[in-house]
């Protein structure tokens, strides 16, 4: 059972933020656990477009708009001034630094927006992108190098909606049929224009770039196994992740916060087992704890408690 409410603290001053997310196919055996793990952070909501259908169960702070492939297509078009007809759906990952304007409606009265993807599991986002730290910068990207496409937050506002389209040639890559990676490349460049340029030129970018300034780009080591190394440097990565009462840590450091887990590179290896652990569990996924490995997730501990 997936937690069908959420219950915690009222916003008490922590911005409202909504996640957006297209996603069409079929859902992954493992999307009860990311609806789970969506319930128990009740300052944001989820809104998923999707020709997968509704499940029978949905934590309050998701909601699931239905529609066809073709249909979200035309709608991008539309909002866009543009003629998106891609092949793939794949392709959606170009366009997810314009969700904002594709989905203007569902920003009425929202602090942040954010986009991203469904392989990941959330820990406690509150705890690490805290009110304090939202008060700092417009764009927050959980990758030092680039924005990251499986979770970034913008501030929702005019300039930061339409910031895509001071990518040259924006269109064109939202047109083509390929996978541009337009996201973590090209839109990084808004932000990050001198990356690979000798330090002392960082340094002075940081101080005059505006658009550098507004954004922080902070690895937060959600994506392991993935070429970026390890805390302490190295390719040693965790082998178990554990979630319990919304929390994540892992076998290699149990204190640090982290906004999410991003298995990318373990969701291939998964089989039946995750299902397994699913259909085995009686009551909600929340009353237990989760150990996530390469081999799928196992629900390992029955946990009483209640949620604060």
């Amino acid at each position: 059972m997936v937690s069908t409410h959420v219950t915690g603290p009222e916003a008490g001053g922590y911005p409202l933020i909504k996640v957006l997310i297209p996603y069409f196919g079929a859902w992954p055996v493992w999307f009860r656990f990311f609806l789970e793990s969506c319930a128990w952070n009740p300052h944001y909501r989820w809104v998923i477009f999707t020709d997968c259908g509704a499940p029978a169960e949905l934590p309050a702070n998701v909601r699931i708009v239905q529609l066809s492939f073709a249909e979200y297509c035309a709608h991008v078009s539309g909002q866009l001034g543009i003629s998106f007809a891609p092949s793939s759906p794949y392709k959606l990952c170009d366009i997810k630094p314009a969700l904002a304007e594709v989905h203007a409606d569902e920003l009425e009265g929202v602090d942040f927006w954010a986009f991203g993807d469904i392989d990941v599991i959330y820990g406690d986002l509150a705890a690490y992108f805290t009110a304090e730290r939202l008060a700092g910068h417009d764009l927050y990207s959980t990758h030092a190098r680039r924005v990251s496409g499986h979770f970034t937050l913008l501030r929702n506002r005019p300039d930061m909606n339409s910031a895509f389209r001071r990518v040259d040639g924006w269109r064109d890559a939202f047109e083509s049929k390929e996978h541009r990676a337009f996201d973590e490349r090209a839109y990084s460049k808004v932000f990050l224009r001198h990356k690979n340029s000798p330090g002392f030129v960082r340094t002075l970018a940081k101080a005059l770039d505006p658009w550098l300034r507004r954004a922080e780009f902070v690895e937060a080591y959600s994506t392991p196994n993935a070429g970026i190394p390890w805390r302490d440097g190295s390719s040693g990565f965790p082998q178990v992740w554990t979630w319990n009462r919304g929390r994540l840590s892992n076998d290699l450091d149990r204190n640090s916060i982290y906004p999410y887990f991003h298995f990318m590179t373990w969701k291939h290896e998964w089989r039946k087992f995750v299902c397994m652990a699913d259909a085995n569990a009686e009551g909600s996924l929340g009353d237990f704890e989760w150990s996530i490995s390469c081999n799928g997730i196992d629900l390992v501990e029955l946990v009483s408690m209640e949620r604060v």
